[in-house]
């Protein structure tokens, strides 16, 4: 249920999500949302195995990885700009979309290079660990990272599913200016929380 609720919050990776599900289609959001979802296995494995905790106690490493996450960021803001406003064609056909995999890597990447993701997982997951239990801290980390990642995928694939419903109904190339600039402006909100946080 807490992470339901951290899941349901309207946070960045959420707005993006819904953004580009609006924009470009459902599968063009899902491909994020996995992207996104993947990270978590290297947040998870890093909490699990102690190495999130060296990470956090290492300030050139924690920048390291807040700067090359802030860089990534906004260059995909670049990338956002410089992309045409609407993702729909005037006789009302999608144009050709960008392939899973590049949208995987997007979502992918902006989850790794999010030191702060690592640093919730440290102060979440041991909110959960039992100590009277058989198992150890390090396989029941691995099993509330699988369980955080399960739910987050099935809000995240019906957020896409409701968010792209709009889709055919937005021909408006103003709308499609909008959502582009929203996107560019989302991106490089991350980018400063990032490059500032």
């Amino acid at each position: 249920m807490a992470s339901i609720a951290l899941t349901l919050l309207p946070g960045p990776d959420l707005v993006f999500v819904v953004i580009q599900s609006v924009s470009n289609g459902a599968k063009i959001g899902f491909s994020i949302a996995i992207g996104l979802v993947s990270g978590l296995i290297v947040h998870t494995t890093l909490a699990a195995t102690g190495l999130s905790i060296v990470i956090a106690q290492s300030e050139w490493a924690m920048k390291g990885i807040q700067y090359a996450g802030a860089a990534y960021l906004f260059y995909l803001a670049f990338q956002a700009a410089k992309s045409t406003s609407s993702p729909i064609s005037m006789n009302g056909n999608e144009q050709v979309s960008p392939s899973f995999w590049k949208r995987w890597k997007v979502g992918f990447f902006m989850n790794v290079l999010n030191p702060k993701v690592s640093l919730f997982f440290i102060a979440f997951f041991p909110q959960f660990i039992l100590s009277e239990s058989d198992l150890t801290v390090a396989t029941q980390m691995v099993f509330l990272g699988g369980i955080f990642m399960t739910q987050a995928i099935l809000i995240f694939g019906i957020v896409c599913l409701l968010a792209a419903k709009l889709t055919p109904f937005l021909r408006s190339d103003r709308f499609w200016q909008y959502t582009k600039w929203m996107n560019v402006g989302v991106l490089s909100i991350l980018g400063l929380g990032l490059l500032l946080g």
